[in-house]
């Protein structure tokens, strides 16, 4: 390309930056140099034109090949390598210039620099073959990488100070402070600062466990979305189309762009047909751009395509595109909150406020009876006398009384449920993609598990979408493998350019020897190889011999491709159609023969192809279909035309269903989710498909309202769709918008319906579906961002594990929440009764905010990180509505409450006749036994159902290390932290009444579990 360079008084500055600039000798050498040569060049060119009188050379910049620029545009660096001349060509262009032409839509700009054909001459790109890949270190040096500057993560510190705006922290740390001031005015500060600082250093390794949970959260989440933008595009590179990461993208690449993909890099238009790119995200309009070699040939990076396919020349990448200075500045905070947590955090709410009154209600009552002489000291007196009581003595009760109050606000907080619920979530979308499943959205986690539904499609997710041509019919006669020679040559050319010109796909064969590449959908790579291979089809050859006048992509409503095409020979043009089978034979009045004649097609011949196309169906083939029409040359290239047309042949191809998907789909049944499969062919395959995944039963007849049309889905009343769509098993022939009728329909009836989908067109069924499936081979763009989980293998497999991850975080939370609401409600009881009845609470803010620690945190880790088991697939799915705490729970929850309330309090009553030791010992033992409890009643937790508590154990080394860390902290909090944690150290009889007491949590938890409950939930009995 030619350009502008600096004016000469610019050359004093370029000088200066050499002087200055940090460079090593040697470079400052090789641009020392390069300047001595760069002024004399510019000199002799002066004293030419000087004395040639060149008109119109006054001004200060000459039109020379441009050199390396010391100005430029962010994130092109621009190095002068010790060898300049190896890099010179593309030191001459003006990044700028490029950045600018797309940018604005400059075409007259385009058309200085002698449009694409200049540009791609200025980049060193063969527009057929591509660039030739040696130079791509040179070019992201010069041009920049196809990558964005994102905002700096956010560090552990932000995610403190967030923890520090949470109000259940907040009242902690309230409550942390009134029992500090408290403690120093009853104890001095000496002895008083224990209570309160033990709860000031509670509340800090709460907000350190919750900061560094959401800190690795964070951090997972940034994983996640560096996989999920790792988009693979496809490249032609020396000649050879291939795929590559987005990432390492350059300038000068030759792009293919086809229906729902992502516009990778700012470009011009080289070739293609029918393109229409979607740029909603870039202006926020939804109307669809034509995009053309004449008027619009700019496509902006970020833009979806619509529809039509192309080739694109990239002109710049990363940060030189609008779409990457967006994407820079976007930070990408996850700040969705999933249905589950947001229900918990009202929970959570709930009995925070249950927590609240309760301490009121101490409150009140222990001050009422202080102040009426209800209350004695530890000698048995009576702590206020009236006047005779000093004021000091009366703040002092006041204060203890305060504290009393204070302990049960900190017992109420379950501040282990949001906890639980990240820990859990976490876990599970780590897991899940592992088990190929990555997880868009985290509401989908919780979703999966209520679904009732899975809409499937059949290429790729029922079948291993590996497409071979197993089947030829030409006209009435079936042909064998290689039988090119039994064809004439005027069908033979015929079938070549059906092939050749109506594809997407390319043929691609690196030398002479070497075995042929094919690229490209499964269905054209399979009809390119059968033609290269059966039909001894030249792909080179056959492009030079004809001209493509116009294409009509493949449309998802019509079932058909469609090309015009003008030969060099004899200027005849020629119309070939390649689709359904039976779609394309409808167009038809003709047939060819195998000797090349033209047969007419009457009832009887339309009837035998008929059934040609369906026998191939119902042994689970695709049928293909090309036909074609000589046209006259007065006809409008634009629209092709669609009757008269003559049938060339019809192929049938396998694609085998998957290994493993009979076995998901009886998984799924068994769980209770209905799978339906939605697909574009025809009815015939679908049946044959369904049968044989499992999807219809083997051997029974199929009734009419198992298996629909989409046509007759469509057709069907409001009344009528309602009333058959839960009988629906498959749907054929169906478009992107019976699908997404399917949906609707089923959300109405009340399912939980998760979609699979992978073009452009599932866009709306996926948003639509509670849980949307994208297919991480198969599918565009359009379709993964739309989704909520992207199922990276595109197996059905996948989806049932999916299914049972789904079910795992609904039951992992629900465990925790019974283990947490046991914690909660035995201990408020017990200090609420003690403080009401004696004044006193056996149970000390700091003891109660250590059970919560590590209970919590602890109990939430272990609880949280179960993995999935097949028994969660025994059971229907959870209910839409269903409440969070079912009858399972409550009666498990109030019989190991009840318990713990009983014995405890029994404790704090008679513990000191029964045990013979003073009142910090009864105390001690009443904390110890209330926390070697909850470590029994861990176990029980793990099955809600199931009375083998300990199935499976073994295999979550996790949950046996916290009880064992929970054990060894317990007994260093009794033993050897004695003012810490108020506690007294205990003999072995001690311990062991202690152990054996809590060991009774099992025996208690087994029989209750016997105990029928009913389905109806408890609270809407109260509700009632």
């Amino acid at each position: 390309m030619v350009g502008e360079i600096q004016p000469l008084h610019d050359i004093g500055n370029m000088l200066y930056n050499i002087s200055t600039t940090s460079f090593t000798k040697a470079k400052k050498r090789w641009r020392r140099a390069y300047l001595t040569i760069y002024i004399s060049n510019t000199f002799a060119k002066n004293l030419i034109s000087n004395t040639l009188q060149a008109s119109k050379f006054n001004s200060t910049y000459l039109e020379i090949e441009i050199i390396p620029q010391i100005i430029v545009p962010p994130k092109v660096s621009i190095d002068i390598k010790d060898q300049v001349s190896d890099h010179h060509h593309f030191y001459g262009v003006d990044q700028t210039q490029l950045i600018s032409i797309v940018q604005n839509r400059d075409l007259e700009m385009l058309h200085k620099c002698d449009g694409v054909k200049g540009l791609a001459k200025t980049l060193d790109t063969d527009l057929e073959n591509g660039i030739d890949g040696h130079d791509l270190n040179e070019r992201t040096t010069v041009f920049g990488s196809n990558t964005y500057e994102k905002p700096a993560p956010k560090g552990l510190f932000y995610f403190v100070a967030e923890a520090f705006k949470d109000v259940t922290i907040l009242i902690l740390m309230g409550c942390a402070v009134l029992s500090l001031v408290f403690g120093i005015k009853e104890d001095g500060i000496k002895d008083g600062w224990y209570e309160g600082g033990s709860i000031l250093l509670a509340v800090f390794l709460v907000i350190v466990v919750s900061a560094v949970s959401n800190f690795r959260q964070e951090k997972q989440f940034d994983n996640l979305s560096k996989i999920s933008s790792n988009i693979k595009i496809d490249v032609v590179r020396e000649g050879r189309r291939q795929k590559i990461s987005i990432f390492d993208l350059v300038v000068g690449d030759v792009v293919v762009l086809n229906v729902g993909d992502q516009i990778p890099a700012d470009g011009l238009f080289i070739d293609g047909h029918s393109l229409l790119v979607d740029e909603s995200s870039m202006t926020g309009e939804s109307e669809q751009i034509e995009v053309n070699a004449i008027s619009n040939p700019f496509l902006l990076s970020g833009a979806k395509v619509a529809d039509g396919h192309c080739r694109m020349l990239v002109l710049s990448v990363g940060m030189n595109t609008t779409w990457g200075k967006m994407m820079s500045s976007i930070t990408g905070d996850n700040n969705e909150q999933t249905p589950l947590q947001s229900r918990l955090n009202k929970l959570t709410s709930s009995i925070g406020k249950v927590g609240l009154a309760v301490a009121f209600l101490v409150l009140t009552v222990m001050l009422i009876r202080y102040f009426t002489g209800n209350t004695e000291d530890e000698n048995g007196n009576r702590e206020y006398n009236g006047k005779r009581t000093s004021v000091n003595e009366i703040l002092d009760s006041v204060t203890g009384i305060f504290s009393a109050a204070v302990t049960i606000v900190v017992v109420a907080i379950p501040e282990g449920l949001p906890l639980a619920v990240t820990l859990t979530l976490a876990y599970s979308m780590k897991r899940m993609m592992g088990d190929q499943a990555m997880v868009r959205k985290l509401s989908a986690c919780e979703t999966m598990g209520s679904a009732t539904v899975i809409c499937t499609d059949k290429t790729g997710t029922l079948t291993m979408n590996q497409m071979t041509v197993t089947k030829f019919w030409l006209g009435l006669k079936y042909m064998e493998s290689h039988s090119s020679s039994a064809i004439s040559q005027q069908v033979l050319e015929l079938l070549h350019e059906a092939v050749g010109f109506n594809t997407t796909g390319t043929v691609f064969k690196p030398s002479s020897r070497s075995v042929h590449e094919y690229s490209g959908s499964p269905t054209e790579k399979a009809i390119l190889s059968w033609a290269v291979e059966d039909l001894v089809m030249y792909m080179e050859r056959l492009k030079q011999s004809s001209t493509v006048l116009h294409v009509e992509t493949f449309n998802s409503k019509k079932k058909r491709s469609g090309v015009s095409i003008r030969r060099q020979t004899d200027n005849t043009i020629h119309v070939h159609w390649k689709g359904a089978a039976e779609m394309v034979l409808a167009m038809c009045s003709q047939y060819y023969n195998s000797e090349g004649s033209k047969m007419i097609i009457d009832n009887d011949s339309r009837k035998q192809l008929e059934n040609i196309i369906e026998g191939m169906a119902a042994s689970s083939l695709r049928c293909i279909a090309f036909a074609h029409k000589k046209v006259v040359e007065d006809t409008d290239h634009q629209t092709l035309t669609e009757d008269g047309l003559t049938l060339l042949g019809i192929v049938g191809l396998k694609d085998p269903c998957r290994p493993g998907s009979k076995k998901a789909i009886e998984t799924c049944r068994f769980a209770g989710v209905q799978v339906k499969m939605i697909t574009g062919d025809n009815v015939f395959t679908a049946k044959a498909i369904a049968t044989e995944c499992g999807i219809l039963e083997a051997g029974q007849e199929v009734c009419d309202e198992e298996v629909v049309e989409g046509v007759q889905f469509r057709n069907f009343t409001d009344e009528e769709r309602m009333q058959k769509v839960d009988k629906i098993r498959v749907m054929a022939r169906s478009s992107p918008f019976d699908k997404l009728l399917m949906v609707k329909c089923l959300k109405q009836k009340g399912h939980v319906v998760a979609v699979t989908g992978d073009g452009t067109n599932d866009a709306p069924a996926l948003k639509e579906a509670d849980i949307g499936l994208s297919m991480g081979i198969q599918g565009t763009e359009v379709a993964k961002q739309s989704s909520d989980i992207v199922i990276l293998d595109d197996d059905i497999a996948s989806i049932s594990t999916v299914l049972m991850w789904g079910r795992c975080v609904y039951n992992n939370i629900q465990k925790f929440i019974q283990f947490q609401l046991t914690v909660n409600v035995a201990a408020l009881v017990i200090n609420f009764v003690a403080a009401v009845t004696s004044g006193d609470v056996p149970l000390t803010a700091v003891q109660l905010l250590w059970v919560n620690l590590i209970m919590d945190t602890l109990g939430a880790l272990a609880l949280a990180t179960e993995k999935p088991t097949k028994e969660l697939l025994d059971k229907p799915p959870v209910g839409r509505f269903e409440p969070l705490i079912t009858n399972i729970m409550w009666r498990n929850l109030l019989a190991q409450a009840t318990f713990q309330i009983t014995v405890l309090l029994t404790f704090q009553f008679k513990g000191k006749v029964i045990f013979n030791v003073d009142e910090r010992v009864k105390n001690t033992i009443i904390f110890n036994t209330f926390v070697l409890c909850q470590v029994f009643n861990e176990f029980n937790s793990r099955k809600l159902e199931k009375r083998n508590i300990f199935k499976g154990i073994h295999k979550n080394r996790l949950f046996i290390g916290i009880i064992g860390t929970t054990i060894i902290l317990q007994i260093v909090m009794v033993e050897f932290l004695k003012n810490f944690a108020d506690t007294e150290r205990l003999n072995g009889v001690q311990w062991g009444i202690c152990v054996g007491i809590a060991a009774l949590s099992w025996p208690i938890g087994w029989f209750m579990k016997l105990i029928p409950v009913p389905d109806k939930p408890f609270l809407s009995y109260i509700k009632c």
